[in-house]
Parts: structure tokens; C-alpha cells; sequence
């Protein structure tokens, strides 16, 4: 499924109900089939006006214990093993209808909504599925440690590793791995959620599991507990006892774990959840040490902003037709050889052009930039830039003939790559503002391959100093 390029939907709504594990209401959960290309949607049914929260990275309010939306005035507590369970099946648009502020916890996984998603089946949409491909590495790190990467896979499609210390006698050092999302029904959703004994006075204390019991989470106790202190931690739960007869040493729970690395692999859970944020299906693969929802967040807001700087690239082809070629060009520059920087004009608009430069080994710059290592000088980059840019501002003139464009300032001058013999330069310069008496005020870049290696905001005049010849 996820290797479809098309969309897909829910061919039937699917219902739950349950309480929120931090605030402890009944709610219940509708997920509807979505329109081609709305993502995930929350509606808030239980309030006036029913407000929609996209399910996206920067509508994320809180991540405490869990991954809190919010926008228009509603928030949607704990979304991400709901979310986890449909980015991980290939639904790319859903409707999720709740009634509450928080998703039902259920059994403290993704299982119960995997199930019904499996059962229920999906159907194609007519729109190509959304895609990163990311090209290199992408990596954050906090201020606790914490770090996440992703780097191009080897193979086309999504991968996942964890490892976390818990710095603790009873789990220590986990790891786990997720080798595509088509196994992520079987061997990560049915993993729980997990919580230590001793954080539980103190999350109790700050409202954040009012809804936490033994049959939603994994309880941990990492030393013995008196049967006075254990009653003392179910007063603060709302339970009568927590001395339930565990299978597993150092669990609460009657039940064993599902897996020895459970805790890791609910851990993974959760990235896969939040990193439905992006609003794509990453290609690539995500490596995670020590992560945590503000982590995990907080790299999706970074991808998404990778994201969109990727969908404002110009088109690359290089192979289309020019609008204009490099007789045009003369025709339009007083720039000649060695200084006209500028082969062909792919496209051009009233916002907007795009140019290329073919880099040659035989540059006359290269002789002296350097001789055994050459490497295109900066500022003849920005020359480039400004030649293509000069261009677009003769084309605001009838006859531009009878016009030159003289540069008054350049500034936000970056260099992100070298360039080399044999790269194919193509630049992309928009208007930063309505061209107004003959001033022209642009923002440049330049890519090779598709990746940024130069940008710069330029301000031309376009001057008329060549009158036209009278007629006979």
C-alpha cells in the first residue's frame, strides 16, 4: 500500500470510544473517509462550529506525556497513536470526528485502531500520493540530548531505528528497528505505552493521567513496594490497589510484555505517529537516540520546512525548450565574453524567472580559481544571479532595447555548496515587492541538482539611457 503513488481513504467510517488517558473523560472517536489532499483532519463535534485542527506538525501546542493540536480555538489531546496507525496503513486523508478534548487511550497502543483500520480496507483517490524524498542528511538535536537524523536510504521507502538508555535496572539499553511501514501492524502496534512507578505520584500531581490504569499502560517498578506504599500511589490514581500478581519482574501489570523491547518499540510507535505531522511519507531513514514527543515534534517541524522549501524549487528540467536562447540574451545584456554568465532562459513570468549556466571546464575563471582544484568564485555566482535577474527586470519595459539594469544593493548573501566543472547552474529569482519606478527588488537562488548552493536578495534599476534612432 504504501508503495502506491496514489492516495487512499478509508472505504468505510470506523467508531471508538473510551476515556483520554491524561484527563480521564469518555470520548468518542469517528474516523470518516477524506477528500484527495486534506490529510488528516480532527473536528471538534462536541463544540460550537465544530473547529477543524489539521494534523499537522505546526499546530502542535503540547507535548507533555503525549502529542497535543491545537488550532481555532480547540485542542485534541494524545493524537498520535491514532495517527500512527493510519500514516503506518497508507491512508493519506481521514476525518477524525471527536467528541472530548482527548483520543480514548484503548488499551494503550495502536492495535484496537490498526484492527479496524485492516478490517474496514482503503481505496485509491484520484491524486498522486505525497512524498519526501530526502537527499541529505537531516539531523536535531535538544538541549537534553536527545537526537534524530534522517539520512537517504539505500533503498526507496521508510525505515526506523531507536535506541534509548533508560539508564534503568529493568529495561537498560533498548533498541529497535522498523524495516517499512508494512511491519509496523505486526511488530510495533500492539506496543504500549509505559510509565514508571515512580513517576506516578508526580504526573498525578499534574493532572496528566487521570486516566492511567493497568489495563492502558505499562507500570514499571524498579525496586520493591510496600504494600503501604502501593496503596498510597492507587489512592493517588483513583484505584483501590496496584498490587495486581505480575508474570514480569518489575511489572505491576498481570499480563507479560508483548515484546522484550516493548518499551523501544512503543517508542517507535510514537515517532511514526508524530511523524505523520509532515503531511508526507518520508522516504528515508529516521534514526532516533534518547527521542520524546517534544523531540519528535520538533524535527517534524523541521522536515516540514524542508518540505516546503523542496515544493518551491523551480522545475529542473533542463532538457524543455528555451524562451529564450543565447541570441536573445545578447540582444538584451551588453555583457560578452569572458562576462556573460547566462546560456538560456528556461521560463519567465511576471513574479518570477528562471535561468541556466552551463559550468565548463573551460571557464577562463578556473585558470586562476584554482588550477588543481577549480571551483566557481562566489561573487561569479551572484554575477550569474544578477545577469538572469537583469532580464527579468528589462522585461518590465516595452522596449527594453533602450533600457540597462545598473544593481544597487545586494544583500543576504549565502554559499551552501562548491561549484565545479560539468555542474548545471539553474536560478530562480521571484519579486520580494511590486516593481515601482523602474526599482526591482528580487530574491535569487541557484541550485545544482536540486540542491540550494547560493541565494541572495538583489534591489536594479532599470534606466533608459539609449535613445531609439529616428525614423527617415
Amino acid at each position: 500500500m504504501i508503495g502506491s503513488d496514489r492516495q487512499h481513504t478509508l472505504n468505510a467510517a470506523l467508531s471508538f470510544e473510551g476515556i483520554g488517558l491524561h484527563t480521564g473523560e469518555h470520548a468518542t472517536l469517528t474516523i470518516e473517509p477524506g477528500e484527495p489532499n486534506t490529510g488528516y483532519v480532527f473536528v471538534r463535534v462536541d463544540l460550537d462550529e465544530n473547529p477543524e485542527i489539521p494534523a499537522l506538525a505546526g499546530n502542535v501546542s503540547e507535548t507533555r506525556r503525549g502529542t497535543t493540536l491545537g488550532a481555532n480555538n480547540a485542542t485534541v489531546h494524545t493524537t498520535e497513536h491514532v495517527l500512527a496507525a493510519l500514516y503506518a496503513n497508507g491512508v493519506d486523508n481521514a476525518r477524525l470526528l471527536l467528541h472530548g478534548g482527548e483520543v480514548p487511550i484503548l488499551d494503550g497502543s495502536s492495535l484496537p485502531f490498526v484492527e479496524a483500520i485492516v478490517q474496514a480496507g482503503t481505496k485509491e483517490q484520484d491524486a498522486p500520493r505525497k512524498f519526501f524524498n530526502v537527499r541529505r542528511n537531516i539531523a536535531h538535536r535538544d538541549e537534553n540530548g536527545c537526537e534524530m537524523l534522517l539520512v537517504p536510504s539505500d533503498e526507496d521507502g521508510f525505515k526506523l531505528t531507536v535506541m534509548v538508555d533508560y539508564n534503568s535496572p529493568i529495561l537498560g539499553t533498548q533498541h529497535a528497528r522498523l524495516e517499512g511501514l508494512s511491519g509496523f501492524n505486526e511488530s510495533i502496534a500492539s506496543c504500549r505505552t509505559f510509565v514508571f512507578l515512580k513517576e506516578v505520584a508526580t504526573l498525578a500531581e499534574q493532572g496528566l493521567i487521570k486516566g492511567g490504569d493497568i489495563d492502558n499502560a505499562v507500570v514499571l517498578a524498579e525496586r520493591e513496594y510496600s504494600p503501604e506504599e502501593l496503596n498510597a500511589i492507587a489512592k493517588e490514581v483513583g484505584r483501590s490497589e496496584l498490587n495486581e500478581p505480575a508474570q514480569t519482574p518489575g511489572m505491576l501489570n498481570p499480563s507479560n510484555l508483548r515484546f522484550p523491547n516493548e518499551p523501544a518499540r512503543h517508542k517507535l510507535l510514537d515517532i511514526v505517529g508524530d511523524l505523520a505531522l509532515t503531511g508526507r511519507f518520508i522516504q528515508g531513514h529516521v534514526l532516533a537516540a534518547r527521542p520524546g514527543h517534544a523531540n519528535n515534534v520538533a524535527f517534524a517541524k523541521l522536515l516540514q520546512q524542508q518540505i516546503s522549501a523542496q515544493e518551491n524549487l523551480p522545475d529542473f528540467r533542463t532538457d524543455r525548450p528555451s524562451l529564450l536562447d543565447i541570441n536573445d540574451i545578447t540582444n538584451l545584456l551588453p555583457h560578452r565574453y569572458p562576462f556573460l554568465l547566462v546560456d538560456r532562459i528556461l521560463d519567465m513570468d511576471d513574479q518570477s524567472i528562471t535561468g541556466v549556466k552551463n559550468v565548463t571546464m573551460n571557464e577562463p575563471f578556473f585558470q586562476g580559481h584554482f588550477p588543481d582544484n577549480p571551483v566557481m568564485p562566489g561573487v561569479l555566482q551572484v554575477e550569474a544571479m544578477a545577469q538572469v535577474g537583469g532580464i527579468f527586470a528589462l522585461s518590465s519595459v516595452e522596449d527594453p532595447e533602450h533600457y540597462s539594469t545598473y544593481f544597487m544593493k545586494i544583500d543576504a548573501v549565502k554559499f551552501k555548496q562548491k561549484v565545479l566543472p560539468g555542474d548545471t547552474l539553474v536560478f530562480h529569482l521571484t519579486l520580494m515587492s511590486p516593481i515601482r519606478r523602474g526599482l526591482v527588488n528580487m530574491k535569487g537562488r541557484a541550485y545544482v541538482r536540486g540542491e540550494l548552493v547560493s541565494e541572495a536578495e538583489m534591489l536594479a534599476q532599470v534606466v533608459r539611457d539609449r535613445a531609439p534612432e529616428s525614423a527617415e
